[in-house]
């Protein structure tokens, strides 16, 4: 039996105060009046906080390529990303892993790779790490592939992207397509060619959306809708059985998706950065206005912990909500009932924060399934 004790305990009424969290192996047995036990991390007036859930993260692609056409091993990059995604208090992470008709870092064997190595190292990884597979929609050909994986159980959330059309736009109108190139290894007229050519599938993306929805739901994996644009898009993957909005493009988008209670998802890094980088809405007057469920790291974990901490003290929103948005409702849109707050029975997943810096906030440690995954003993040892 484990134990940490603290004045600051986010309980999951959203009251922060004393208690004392034990734990046997990976799950919490108790949680309760504040009670410093022989052996047990006292953590003082630090922040007891239930562990971060990413829904969306590809940052672990930086490691894999971390310049354009130099690549590394698969499982280096992934073991390096997984320290990475404790050391910023993620402790369960879905990899959102493109698959995509273009060759290079998003292409079959790269992805291949991806599951292979995620295969491999998934059990001795810190944080729960799980494989989000983003099917682009005109890669056509790997249907029956990804169909394989989902009925092997080898895929835990399966994402609708469909990025071709504008690409498509743009090869035909001689456009610079520069920003996709650079990880395919193609030169810029082959992959004009290419994004051409694969534009005349355009007829065959809903037979083959259809198909994957049917394996997803027959697997009972969650779904998600990538970049919708509108609320008719939104509607259209609902029909799918689609129930987390990622990305939404607009507030009508967001708010339709609101409206039939299903999960919109925006990113971290738009809170922390003030604004979206892609152009698309402003998280945190969407946060505000009640259109956002769930904040996910998408291409920067640090932004995951200091999001909340960036909204409540910037847009002055109830602390308790804000940390929701990265861990109790990613949990629920994920269908993982077993994690997300701190409460008996569910899996010890535990962060401990120094926040006398709110636009700072310091992790001093991470429980992720009972185990600790990281102790920074300089913030202990002085707070003690």
């Amino acid at each position: 039996m484990q134990a940490i004790s603290s004045s600051r305990v986010l309980g999951p009424d959203g009251r922060i105060a004393p208690a004392t969290l034990s734990w046997d192996g990976a799950s919490i047995v108790h949680v309760g009046e504040r009670a410093v036990a022989l052996g047990a991390l006292d953590a003082r007036d630090m922040l007891v906080l239930p562990g971060m859930v990413d829904l969306h993260g590809d940052a672990f692609e930086r490691q894999v390529m971390p310049r354009p056409g130099v690549a590394f091993d698969m499982e280096v990059a992934l073991a390096e990303t997984d320290r990475q995604l404790i050391a910023n208090g993620i402790t369960t992470a879905f990899h959102a892993v493109t698959f995509s008709f273009e060759p290079g870092l998003r292409g079959a064997n790269a992805v291949r790779a991806f599951m292979a190595g995620m295969s491999r190292l998934r059990r001795m990884l810190a944080c729960d790490t799980r494989i989000h597979l983003r099917h682009e929609a005109y890669n056509i050909d790997a249907i029956d592939e990804i169909v394989g994986w989902i009925a092997a159980g080898d895929v835990d959330l399966l994402a609708f992207n469909d990025h071709t059309p504008p690409l498509v736009e743009k090869a035909r109108a001689g456009k610079s397509l520069q920003r996709y190139v650079e990880r395919t290894g193609l030169d810029p007229a082959e992959f004009a060619a290419l994004i051409l050519s694969v534009g005349d599938r355009a007829g065959d993306v809903p037979v083959a959306n259809a198909r994957l929805a049917e394996a997803a739901r027959r697997a009972g994996i969650p779904m998600a809708s990538h970049d919708d644009e509108t609320p008719e898009m939104r509607a259209a993957f609902r029909a799918l059985g689609v129930t987390i909005c990622e990305f939404p493009k607009t507030r009508a988008t967001a708010a339709a998706a609101r409206a039939c209670k299903e999960a919109s998802v925006l990113g971290a890094p738009n809170v922390v950065r003030g604004g979206s980088q892609s152009g698309a809405i402003d998280a945190v007057p969407a946060i505000e206005a009640g259109l956002c469920d769930v904040l996910a790291s998408d291409y920067y974990y640090p932004a995951m912990l200091l999001a909340p901490f960036r909204l409540s003290a910037g847009a002055g929103l109830d602390f308790a909500r804000c940390w929701d948005l990265v861990s109790a409702s990613p949990a629920a849109a994920a269908g993982l009932r077993d994690r997300g707050s701190l409460v008996a029975g569910r899996r010890a997943d535990i962060l401990v924060v120094d926040d006398r810096d709110l636009r700072a906030p310091r992790l001093a440690a991470v429980i992720a399934g009972g185990r600790p995954a990281m102790v920074d003993l300089s913030l202990v040892r002085a707070r003690a």
